[in-house]
C-alpha cells in the first residue's frame, strides 16, 4: 500500500459500502422463505422468541404457540421442535442473543423489522470488513472497497443478511474479534475480543469452535508479548463467562446446550451432529462446500473460489496476520465438514460457513492489494456473483423461486450454465466423482501455483516485503 489514506476517504468509502451492503440485502427481505411460509425453516422459532421477549420478557413460547402467534408470517401448519418442559414451559431449541437483538425490529415492524435489523448488521459487517481491511492489513481503499463490495452484494453474505438466523450476527462478532485481534492489542482492543468471544456461542454454540481459537489467539498474543496481567484476566473472565453461559443454559433449556429444549434429539444433545456420523463421508465437504452444484459457495459467487489461492499466498508470504485469517476459517471449515449434520438442508446455500465468511474476504483483499491481477480476477468473477444474487432476487419477488426449496431454478443464465461444471453431490452418479476429481486437482494446482509465485514474488523484491506488527500496549503492560 502506497501513502496512508485520508481519513475523510476512509469514511466516505466505508459509509459507502456499509449502504450498499444494506440495500442489498434488504431487497430480498420480500422474497418467500418456502412455498408455505413467507418465514420459515427454523427462522420463525427466532421470530417467536423475540415476540415472546418483546410482550412477556421471558423465552416461553408456549402462549405464542397456543395463540398461533406465527400465522401472519408462516401459513401453513408450523412444524413442532419444541418439547414441553418438566415445569409446562416451551422453549425454541435456538440460543437466544438472535432473538434478542431482534426485538427492537419486531416491535416497530414485526417480521419485516426483524429482517430489516439483519439488513442493517449486513451493513455494518460489510463496512467494519472494508475498515479492517485498510486500517488493519494494508489493503488500498479501492482494492478494499471492491473486494468486500462484490461479497457482500452477493451470496451468501447478502442473502443472509435478509434471513432470521444467528449466520450474520455470527460473522459480524468475528470480525469484530478480527479487527482487533489485527492491530495493537490495547486494553480496549483486548475487550472487544472478549466480547465477541463470549457473543459466539450465545448466538449459537456451535460457533464455539471458532470462538475459542480466537480466544485462544489473543491469549497467545498477549503471553507473547509479556502482557501476563492482561492474558490472565482475560483468562478468567472468558472462564466465568462460561460458567454463567452453562448456568442459564441449566435454568432455561434444561440442557448445557439449547438443544436439550427440543423434541428432534431424543438421543440426547450431542446427536444434534448426527447418531452414527460417517466422518470419512463427511470429508466430501472440505471441497463440497465450495463447489457443490446447488449448496457450494462457488456456484452463486464464483469468487470464492479465490480463496484457496489467497490463503496459500497468506501462508507463503508470511503475512503477520495470517493466523487471525486462516485460523478461525480452517477451523469454522472443519465444523462445517465433520460436525455439521448435512451440507444439504433445508437453507439456503453456505450457511455453515457464513460465520467465517469474513476471514475469507479479507485474505482476498489482501492477495489482491499484493498480486495485481488478483483484482481483475476478483472484479470478473465477483459482479458473476453479483448478478446471479439480482437474478435471484428479482425471481423471488415474481414467485418463481424461494430462498430454501426451489432456488436452483432461477433463470439465471449464468448459473445454469456455470454450475453443470460443478459436482452435484445431492445426486451422485459417476459424473459426480469425475468432477469431483477435476476439482481436487484444480485446487491442488492453484495451491501449488500460489505457493510458489509468492515466493517468486518476494525473491524478485529489492527489498522484502515488511508489515507492521501489532504493538504492546503500553498502558495494558503498565496497568493491566
Amino acid at each position: 500500500m502506497t501513502g496512508v489514506p485520508r481519513a475523510s476517504t476512509v469514511r466516505v468509502v466505508v459509509a459507502a459500502v456499509a449502504v450498499a451492503a444494506s440495500v442489498a440485502a434488504a431487497a430480498g427481505i420480500g422474497v418467500r422463505s418456502t412455498r408455505g411460509a413467507q418465514v420459515g425453516v427454523d427462522e420463525p422459532q427466532y421470530l417467536l422468541s423475540a415476540i415472546s421477549l418483546a410482550s412477556d420478557g421471558d423465552l416461553d413460547i408456549a402462549d405464542e404457540l397456543d395463540t398461533q402467534a406465527w400465522r401472519p408470517f408462516h401459513e401453513s401448519e408450523l412444524p413442532q421442535q419444541t418439547r414441553l418442559l418438566l415445569d409446562g414451559r416451551r422453549v425454541s431449541p435456538h440460543d437466544p442473543l438472535l432473538a434478542l437483538l431482534l426485538v427492537p425490529g419486531v416491535v416497530v415492524a414485526s417480521w419485516v423489522g426483524a429482517k430489516l435489523t439483519l439488513a442493517l448488521l449486513a451493513g455494518v459487517l460489510a463496512g467494519l470488513s472494508t475498515w479492517t481491511a485498510v486500517r488493519r492489513l494494508e489493503v488500498g481503499v479501492p482494492v478494499a472497497a471492491g473486494v468486500v463490495g462484490v461479497f457482500a452484494l452477493s451470496a451468501p453474505l447478502a442473502v443472509y443478511g435478509n434471513q432470521l438466523y444467528p449466520e450474520l450476527p455470527a460473522a459480524l462478532a468475528v470480525t469484530v474479534a478480527i479487527a482487533a485481534l489485527s492491530g495493537r492489542l490495547s486494553r480496549a482492543a483486548a475487550w472487544a475480543v472478549v466480547a465477541a468471544v463470549v457473543a459466539l456461542p450465545w448466538l449459537s454454540v456451535k460457533y464455539a469452535p471458532v470462538a475459542a481459537t480466537l480466544a485462544g489467539i489473543a491469549l497467545a498474543r498477549l503471553w507473547r508479548t509479556h502482557q501476563r496481567r492482561p492474558a490472565v484476566t482475560m483468562a478468567i473472565t472468558l472462564v466465568a463467562a462460561g460458567c454463567v453461559f452453562a448456568a442459564v443454559h441449566l435454568a432455561v433449556y434444561s440442557g448445557l446446550t439449547p438443544y436439550a429444549a427440543g423434541d428432534h434429539f431424543t438421543g440426547g444433545e450431542l446427536t444434534v451432529a448426527g447418531t452414527t456420523p460417517d466422518f470419512f463421508g463427511r470429508s466430501q465437504r472440505l471441497l463440497g462446500l465450495l463447489v457443490d452444484r446447488e449448496f457450494g459457495l462457488a456456484a452463486w459467487q464464483p469468487a470464492w473460489l479465490l480463496l484457496v489461492p489467497a490463503v496459500v499466498w497468506l501462508l507463503r508470504s508470511r503475512h503477520p496476520q495470517w493466523p487471525v485469517l486462516v485460523a478461525p476459517l480452517a477451523v469454522g471449515w472443519l465444523n462445517a465438514t465433520f460436525v455439521a449434520l448435512t451440507m444439504h438442508g433445508y437453507w439456503f446455500p453456505g450457511r455453515q460457513l457464513v460465520v467465517v465468511l469474513p476471514a475469507a474476504v479479507l485474505a482476498v483483499a489482501v492477495w489482491a492489494q499484493q498480486w495485481r491481477p488478483a483484482r481483475a480476477m476478483a472484479a470478473v468473477l465477483g459482479m458473476l456473483g453479483v448478478s446471479s444474487y439480482v437474478w435471484l432476487v428479482v425471481d423471488g419477488l415474481r414467485g418463481r423461486i424461494t430462498w430454501v426449496t426451489d432456488f436452483w431454478l432461477v433463470a439465471d443464465p449464468w448459473y445454469q450454465t456455470w454450475s453443470a461444471l460443478l459436482p452435484a453431490y445431492l445426486r451422485p452418479t459417476w459424473l459426480t466423482w469425475l468432477q469431483h476429481g477435476l476439482w481436487l486437482v484444480a485446487a491442488a494446482g492453484a495451491t501449488g501455483w500460489a505457493w510458489h509465485a509468492a515466493g517468486r514474488q518476494a525473491s524478485a523484491s529489492a527489498a522484502p516485503i515488511t508489515y507492521q506488527q501489532p504493538r504492546a500496549d503500553a498502558a495494558v503492560t503498565r496497568h493491566g
